[in-house]
């Protein structure tokens, strides 16, 4: 499933650069899974994904462990806790850090992989 923007995601501020789903949508995506109990439901992305891993598993481990490093942990990971976020909508009065804004390549990379976790 594609990050869900929600309040949990608020506080790491990056993420507001990243394609992101509604909890509206992926409410959806879980009512297509209950009432038609598809074999699979993912995405394209993630599809390809699984193939190229059953296919060349070091190759996307690569990928997987250098995307894990591309990524650090947001601040609030950091300190060990932050505040309750009161919305997943971003603030146009609070910008982002400089270690929180994204990146032209994790922007890329999180655009490329939409729906692959790692």
């Amino acid at each position: 499933m594609p990050l869900v923007r929600t309040p949990m995601i608020a506080p790491t501020k990056m993420y507001r650069r990243f394609p992101t789903i509604t909890p509206e949508e992926a409410a959806d995506m879980i009512c297509e899974a209950v009432i038609h109990k598809p074999k699979r439901i993912a995405t394209p992305v993630g599809t390809l994904g699984q193939i190229l891993y059953a296919i060349n598993p070091k190759s996307i481990d690569y990928i997987l462990n250098s995307a894990y490093h591309l990524f650090p942990d947001s601040k609030a990971a950091r300190e060990g806790g932050a505040e309750p976020a009161k919305s997943a909508e971003p603030r146009p009065d609070e910008p982002p850090s400089a270690d929180e804004e994204a990146s032209r390549q994790q922007v890329a990379f999180a655009s490329l992989m939409r729906g692959v976790h790692w």
